[in-house]
């Protein structure tokens, strides 16, 4: 695990211990139900799928609408930067929409699974050929949050996605048909 995911769990973890006193004495304070949000998020992930191989940091940032304590829709932005190798590079970045599925374990706290698609643009420069895909493909997630204040709210969460190359291309020198990448994040949600 690199340093700056490192710092960002050390920070969440601080974060929580200093607000928990601040959420669980503001316990009887009414949480609007539904509304519109905005999330922020850091984490990093692992690309599999053989010349892709590698790990880096991402970026995310979303809007979404709260219906209920139990259901949200939620589209985002995810920067995944650059990974690969020496010969075999590669650069993520998309926009995901999805539906949010929430089961309250306390008045502050929760668990949740996501299931969406993700609308891709991935380049790919290879034995001195570029190729870009765009591409929709379906990802899930699950995730725990932490009601902060009656606005605010942190969450850790994992996501699965997939993008897809044509094998075909680069002269079949690439040995799969695209890597998978298993992300990790924390971020903050705000209610208005």
């Amino acid at each position: 695990m690199n340093s700056g995911i490192r710092f960002a769990i050390v920070t969440a973890i601080t974060a929580s211990a200093f607000a928990a006193p601040a959420a669980w004495a503001q316990s009887n304070m009414q949480q609007d139900q539904a509304g519109p949000y905005i999330t922020g998020s850091y984490g990093g992930y692992k690309s599999h799928g053989g010349e892709f191989d590698d790990e880096n940091d991402l970026l995310g940032a979303g809007v979404g609408y709260q219906f209920s304590e139990f259901f949200a829709v939620e589209a985002e932005y995810i920067d995944f930067g650059d990974f690969g190798n020496d010969e075999v590079e590669g650069q993520l970045k998309g926009a995901g929409l999805s539906a949010i599925g929430r089961l309250p374990l306390t008045q502050s706290f929760g668990i949740y699974g996501k299931v969406g698609a993700f609308a891709s643009a991935f380049d790919v420069d290879a034995f001195d050929e570029s190729e870009t895909y765009d591409e929709v493909n379906p990802y899930v997630g699950a995730g725990v949050d932490f009601r902060i204040t009656q606005h605010l709210t942190a969450f850790a969460q994992y996501d699965r996605f997939n993008v897809d190359i044509d094998e075909s291309d680069f002269n079949g020198q690439i040995t799969n048909d695209g890597p998978d990448f298993d992300t990790g994040r924390l971020g903050l949600k705000f209610k208005f």
